[in-house]
C-alpha cells in the first residue's frame, strides 16, 4: 500500500496552485460538459479565492505549525466540483503554507479511485479527505471530509429529513459563519499529537 500511495503522490498528485489553475482553465475554456458540474466548479473557484483573500491563520495555529520537527506530506483527495472541498481546501493550503516541512499534494478522486477506496468514510468516497504521512509514507493521521461541527450539522439535518439542497444550503451557511475556526482547532490537535 505504501508503494501504491508513494507512486500516486509522485506521478499523479498536484500542488495547490496547479489544482486551482486547472479548475479555472476548465471553466474558462468550457471544458466541463455537465452543466451542474460546471456551475459547482465555477462557484467553488469563487469560494476558494474568497477564503484565500480573507483568511489569516491564527497565532495559535502558527505557533503549533512552527514546532514541527519532521517533514510531512498532506495528501488531499478531492475534486474541484465538491463544495466541501472549496470550503476546506483553502484553509488546509494556508495552514500547510506556514511551514516548509509540510508538502501539500492534491489527488483527484475520480481518476484515482484505487487510492480513494483506501480512505473511505463510513464506506463512502467522501471528500475532501486528508491523509498525513511522514517522508517514508507511514500514515500519521486522517482528516475529513468536514470539520466535526459540520459533520454533526449534516447528520442532524439529514435525520430531520431535510431535502439535500436545504442541507447543503445550511452547511455552506455554517462554513461562512465558522470562517475556518473549527478546521484550525482540529489541525492544532492533530499536529500537537505529532510533536
Amino acid at each position: 500500500m505504501k508503494l501504491q500511495i508513494k507512486n500516486a503522490v509522485s506521478s499523479k498528485s498536484l500542488d495547490f496552485d496547479t489544482f486551482l489553475s486547472n479548475s479555472v482553465a476548465k471553466v474558462e475554456n468550457n471544458l466541463i460538459t455537465d452543466k451542474e458540474i460546471f456551475d459547482y466548479t465555477k462557484l467553488n473557484i469563487h469560494r476558494i479565492k474568497r477564503i484565500l483573500r480573507t483568511y489569516q491563520p491564527s497565532e495559535n495555529i502558527k505557533t503549533v505549525i512552527k514546532k514541527l520537527n519532521k517533514d510531512l506530506i498532506f495528501l488531499v483527495i478531492t475534486e474541484d466540483w465538491c463544495g466541501d472541498s472549496a470550503q476546506n481546501l483553502p484553509y488546509i493550503y494556508k495552514i500547510s503554507s506556514l511551514s516548509s516541512k509540510i508538502d501539500l499534494r492534491i489527488l483527484e478522486r475520480d481518476s484515482n479511485l484505487d487510492i480513494m477506496d483506501l480512505y473511505l468514510t463510513n464506506n463512502s468516497r467522501s471528500i475532501p479527505k486528508l491523509v498525513c504521512f511522514d517522508k517514508e509514507f507511514n500514515e500519521l493521521f486522517q482528516w475529513g471530509p468536514r470539520p466535526i461541527g459540520a459533520i454533526e450539522l449534516f447528520k442532524d439535518l439529514k435525520a430531520k429529513g431535510l431535502e439535500k439542497h436545504l442541507i447543503i444550503e445550511q452547511l455552506h451557511h455554517w462554513y461562512a459563519l465558522n470562517k475556518g475556526i473549527d478546521i484550525e482547532n482540529e489541525f492544532e490537535t492533530l499536529i500537537n499529537k505529532l510533536l
